[in-house]
């Protein structure tokens, strides 16, 4: 089926097996959940339904006004879905939906989405002030005709600690996206359209593809950075750089990507990258040699860990 922006907008015709949670980035220990959620509910010829919120409850309830996503809401429900999930449901998440009292808001799951069975967590809990946890629900499934699971979480064989969205995030604040590749189960992913910078880059001869970024999306620690670029179909190996362009005193943030052997017009078009692979940290040159001849290293070792990392052998 689809992405639906808001509970009230649908009305399912058969059961279905339910998850919730924010699930931002859909990191691995969101993937073994909805994989499991996914067979069990078409070995019963039930829908396998994730809810999502936006905005995240943390931002709402802990007044955040920083860089805080994995994922734009759009892109989670694509990832969702590619998972084998029949439906995802975007909610919004306000002071009028934390207000709701955790029977109320039972009883509209099982009214629009015919609920048989309800996946959670051992820490999980709905509704005002957290009410509606774990006995409370199973309660609650006794009156209204659902049985609830309980699931693990995923344990980091590196981290030895559960795989979090809260952790890959302080990864990815420290430019440590090998480790928060591994906890995605993927290199950490940005997008966003081409748009016009300073053009300083093709003035020495490495043109770049300043990226707009989604204003409320994390980007990794400033730095140098190997990843992929796609462009629709097409994959290019790709230097990204994140700052403030030191050599050249440029005060604002931005996010660049040097493309390698590609040679195209691209503004309006969108851009995604990954970061696979720190590179260096932001430095402040001399002259316009020696930030050409690091530019140079950069482009070679981002060659190799690229090519190793597509062969499967990266060190």
């Amino acid at each position: 089926m689809n992405h639906i922006y808001g509970l009230s907008n649908i009305h399912l015709l058969r059961s279905s097996v339910l998850t919730i949670g924010v699930f931002d980035g859909v990191h691995r220990g969101h993937q073994h959940l909805i994989r499991q959620l996914v067979e069990a509910a078409h070995a019963a010829d039930h829908l396998a339904v994730v809810m999502t919120f936006f905005p995240h409850p943390d931002v709402v309830l802990k007044d955040i006004n920083e860089r805080y996503y994995l994922t734009t809401p759009d892109e989670r429900a694509r990832q969702l879905l590619e998972l084998g999930v029949d439906v995802v449901i975007t909610q919004t998440f306000d002071d009028t939906m934390r207000r709701i009292p955790a029977a109320d808001f039972v009883d509209q799951l099982v009214r629009y989405l015919r609920l048989k069975k309800l996946w959670v967590g051992a820490d999980f809990a709905l509704g005002h002030r957290r009410e509606g946890d774990v006995p409370f629900l199973i309660d609650t499934g006794r009156e209204k005709g659902f049985d609830v699971h309980v699931v693990d979480l995923v344990v980091s064989d590196t981290l030895g600690a559960n795989i979090s969205s809260t952790a890959v995030r302080e990864l990815l604040r420290e430019g440590q996206v090998e480790k928060a590749r591994h906890l995605l189960g993927r290199g950490y992913t940005v997008g966003g359209e081409v748009v016009h910078g300073a053009k300083r880059g093709r003035q020495i001869g490495f043109p770049t593809a300043n990226i707009d970024v989604w204003a409320e999306q994390i980007i990794p620690m400033n730095g140098v950075y190997a990843g992929w670029a796609y462009l629709g179909d097409e994959r290019f190996m790709a230097m990204t750089n994140v700052g403030v362009s030191p050599t050249f005193a440029y005060k604002g943030v931005t996010v660049e990507s040097y493309l390698l052997d590609f040679d195209r017009d691209i503004y309006g078009q969108t851009l995604t990258i990954t970061f696979e692979k720190f590179l260096r940290p932001e430095e402040k040159y001399d002259g316009l040699d020696a930030l050409i001849a690091q530019i140079n290293q950069d482009c070679d070792d981002g060659r190799a860990y690229l090519t190793a990392l597509d062969a499967g052998d990266e060190t």
